[in-house]
């Protein structure tokens, strides 16, 4: 892989991180970073209906799912990073193959071909 096409990976992923950290901050300041009777909009010194606490845990679980997803892309994506610092960008971490630019266009994160995913995917070792 040339210089010219490392930096237009780079550039992608710089551009996704930095999507994600927006992502993440706003989702922290929308959902994690207020009380339950804050988010309701409730200023009563009542108490919440059941049903509201319910669907408010509901909310900040999947918030945290969310959190949690985002996250672990950010560590590939950092990791990724890496990897073109040390020059093994694009190289599949299992076979040494070069990693398809159809498959980075779209995962440009990606720690492996196509076949290997596929092979460690089967194996049960990798979330599809």
């Amino acid at each position: 892989m040339n210089k010219k096409e490392v930096k237009k990976y780079k550039d992608m992923l710089l551009d996704k991180k930095e999507k994600i950290m927006d992502s993440l901050k706003k989702l922290q300041d929308d959902t994690l970073n207020k009380s339950q009777r804050d988010q309701s909009g409730d200023l009563s010194g009542y108490s919440l209906h059941m049903a509201d606490v319910g669907t408010d845990n509901f909310d900040r679980e999947f918030a945290l799912s969310l959190l949690n997803n985002e996250q672990d892309i950010m560590y590939e994506i950092d990791d990724a990073l890496g990897r073109i610092e040390s020059g093994k960008y694009g190289e599949c971490e299992s076979c040494g193959k070069d990693i398809q630019e159809k498959r980075l266009a779209a995962v440009p994160f990606a720690r492996m071909c196509k076949e290997c995913q596929e092979i460690e995917e089967k194996k049960g070792k990798l979330r599809k």
